[in-house]
């Protein structure tokens, strides 16, 4: 069981991990061994997660959820099948609890009636001083 928070576990069962050739760093290896790391987790159809949570996760996951609902996830940082697991792990981890995360409401707020004025007193006297920055009328004196 992997803890996301302390009420949401994932059972190991749902994720599926593919390992893959990677390109970038791995030296003479890169084109011996399959380092890189897919995960996939099927998100939409998740019993592990809340109702709420896997329809944020699907909004958050945007480009990386499959039509299916599948999440995929690839980690190609590292040289080592090991440490790109342990990434990609992290990275669900870290995707799934910021969608556990309810975002507070927004309330409407207005400006002060205060505020109101002094805004519109700060334009008058920029006014103002743009006009007066323009030509010089030479009849006047």
């Amino acid at each position: 069981m992997i803890r996301i928070t302390d009420n949401i576990f994932i059972d190991e069962q749902e994720l599926m991990l593919d390992f893959i050739r990677a390109s970038g760093p791995g030296g003479q290896n890169v084109n011996k061994l399959s380092t890189a790391v897919q995960l996939r987790f099927d998100a939409a159809h998740s019993p592990s997660l809340p109702v709420e949570v896997r329809k944020r996760l699907i909004e958050k996951a945007d480009k990386r959820l499959t039509k299916e609902g599948v999440l995929i996830i690839e980690a190609r940082r590292f040289r080592t099948q090991e440490r790109n697991r342990k990434d990609a792990l992290l990275r669900l981890v870290k995707l799934i609890r910021e969608a556990a995360f309810e975002p507070k409401k927004r309330h409407k707020t207005k400006p002060s009636f205060r505020a109101i004025e002094d805004r519109l007193e700060e334009k008058q006297l920029r006014g103002k001083i743009k006009k007066m920055r323009g030509p010089v009328d030479p009849n006047e004196e």
